[in-house]
C-alpha cells in the first residue's frame, strides 16, 4: 500500500512538473477582450501598449482601402499593401493580419520569408506562379501555377515569391498568421545590408567572383 501510494505520488510530480515547463513554453492565452494599440504610448513591450478600453471606438477595428490598386510603377512590378497593428490597431495582440498584393504584367514579390508567421494566400484576379523552398539540406523547390479563385500557404519562415505570369494586372490578399510577421527580402539583406557584408565573404559564400557581388552591391 505504501508503496502504491508513494508511486502514485511520484507520477502526480512528473505530471505537474511536465505541464507547468509546458505553461512557461507557451504563450498564455489573452486575459481581455482586446487589446487596441495605443501608438502614443512611450511603453514599449511585446507588441504594443494597450489603449484604454473605454476610450477604444469602432474605428479602432476599422480599415478601408483594400479595394484601391496599389501602385506597381516599380522595379519589380508590385506593390504590397499591409494591414497590421499599425494600420488596424485593434489587430494588437490578437496574432493576425493580412495584405494586398497588386502585380503589374510579369510583376514579381521577390523572393523573401516572414520570421513570424506562416501566410495563405488567396488570388483574386489574374495568374501567378508560386514556390517556396524547404530548409537545409534538402531545398526542395516546390512551385505551382495559381489562377483566380485558387489558395496556397507559405510555411512560417520559409522563402516564397510569386510572380504574375499573364498579361494583364493580378491581386491577391493575403493572411498571416502575426500582428507583425517581418519580411526579409533576401537580395536586399544579402546585397543590401547597411553596413555592407564584406564582398569577400558573400564571393565565398555564392562561389563566384567578387567583382559580381560588387556589382550586385551597387544595384542594391
Amino acid at each position: 500500500m505504501i508503496r502504491s501510494c508513494s508511486s502514485t505520488f511520484f507520477l502526480l510530480i512528473v505530471l505537474a512538473l511536465t505541464f507547468s515547463y509546458l505553461a512557461l513554453a507557451y504563450e498564455p492565452s489573452s486575459l481581455q477582450d482586446f487589446c487596441v494599440a495605443d501608438p502614443n504610448s512611450s511603453v514599449k513591450v511585446n507588441g504594443v501598449t494597450c489603449k484604454n478600453p473605454m476610450q477604444v471606438q469602432a474605428e479602432d477595428f476599422f480599415f478601408s482601402g483594400l479595394h484601391l490598386r496599389g501602385n506597381t510603377s516599380n522595379q519589380l512590378g508590385s506593390k504590397v499593401t499591409p494591414v497590421f497593428a499599425a494600420q488596424l490597431p485593434g489587430l494588437n495582440t490578437l496574432g493576425i493580419s493580412m495584405v494586398r498584393i497588386d502585380y503589374a504584367p510579369w510583376g514579381l514579390n521577390a523572393p523573401h520569408t516572414h520570421p513570424r508567421a506562416t501566410e495563405i494566400l488567396t488570388v483574386l484576379e489574374g495568374t501567378l506562379q508560386v514556390g517556396f523552398v524547404t530548409s537545409n539540406p534538402d531545398n526542395r523547390f516546390i512551385t505551382k501555377v495559381l489562377q483566380k479563385g485558387d489558395v496556397f500557404v507559405f510555411p512560417v519562415g520559409l522563402v516564397h515569391f510569386q510572380r504574375n505570369v499573364g498579361n494583364g494586372y493580378a491581386v491577391v490578399i493575403a493572411a498571416l498568421s502575426s500582428q507583425n510577421p517581418g519580411a526579409i527580402t533576401i537580395g536586399n539583406a544579402v546585397f543590401g545590408a547597411n553596413p555592407a557584408i564584406p564582398a569577400d565573404i558573400l564571393a565565398k559564400a555564392f562561389q563566384v567572383d567578387k567583382s559580381v557581388v560588387d556589382q550586385l552591391q551597387a544595384k542594391f
